[in-house]
């Protein structure tokens, strides 16, 4: 592994190169915030999707990717003098030391799920920070993981379930009441506001036993998209082989292939 004074000195080339192409790329020269955002976004995803796919290869890449974006970000700023890298690198430290009163000063946290709850009592102390519980949850985050961040962060000042397997009444409770809204519904009729509204009341409480039981509702839905995509790949592929296309075949034959799939060691099945 390199050492501190490597990872300075890439640190310092990297700074480097951003000055040259900011200077002598016309495409780079023309970006603004604005610009980049979709960017920055996209790069971002590609990083999660690395991770989830446990290749350190690509997430090594990836995170060059998305470092790149804070490089380029900070340097515009340089460049209107509102701000530049060392003041994104002093920020960000003044924040962990003021986060971490454990570690920087004499307030006392044993385990994670300590220092979970004392960060949400900092955070609110901060300067410049949230004013509320809620506060610092960005309206851009996808639905299911804003969903796990609402409730983690007001389980942390206290608002949750006693004991957690109670949370299992409230699925069900949420199950009995969607399948009320499907009852109202006739055949082939759209569905109505107040099923939408129960359905998102039902994925409200899954998202919530998942976080009781310590698992992350993102990771496990991506992974279940990644074996399934994985088991219809095999399915079309085996029915491609027999010389037929799967518009042309009964469920039943197509269910058929998909067990088939099930049972065929697969690559993180």
């Amino acid at each position: 592994m390199s050492t501190r004074e490597e990872k300075l000195a890439a640190f310092g080339r990297l700074l480097d190169i951003m000055d040259d192409l900011r200077e002598k790329c016309p495409w780079d020269r023309k970006q603004t915030f604005d610009s980049l955002r979709q960017n920055t976004i996209e790069e971002t995803f590609e990083l999660a999707t690395a991770i989830s796919r446990h290749d350190m290869n690509e997430i090594s890449k990836e995170l060059g990717d998305v470092l790149l974006h804070v490089v380029f970000y900070a340097k515009m700023g340089s460049e209107t003098n509102d701000f530049d890298i060392a003041d994104v690198c002093n920020r960000l430290c003044d924040k962990l030391i003021f986060r971490h009163p454990h570690v920087y000063g004499d307030t006392a946290a044993q385990n994670a799920e300590e220092v979970s709850h004392l960060w949400e009592q900092v955070k609110l102390q901060e300067k410049g920070g949230n004013k509320t519980v809620l506060g610092g949850i960005p309206d851009s985050l996808p639905s299911l993981v804003k969903a796990y961040r609402i409730q983690d962060k007001v389980a942390n000042v206290g608002f949750d379930w006693e004991h957690r397997e109670d949370v299992w009444e409230k699925v069900k409770e949420e199950i009995r009441e969607f399948e009320d809204e499907l009852k109202e519904l006739k055949d082939n009729a759209p569905c109505t506001a107040e099923m939408e509204a129960e359905f998102g009341d039902l994925l409200f409480a899954l998202i919530n036993a998942a976080r009781l039981y310590k698992i992350k509702p993102d990771n496990a839905l991506e992974q279940t998209n990644l074996k399934f995509i994985r088991r219809f790949n095999y399915l079309e592929t085996r029915a491609k082989e027999q010389g037929r296309e799967l518009k042309d075949m009964t469920l039943a034959e197509m269910e058929e292939l998909w067990q088939e799939a099930k049972k065929t060691t697969l690559p993180a099945d």
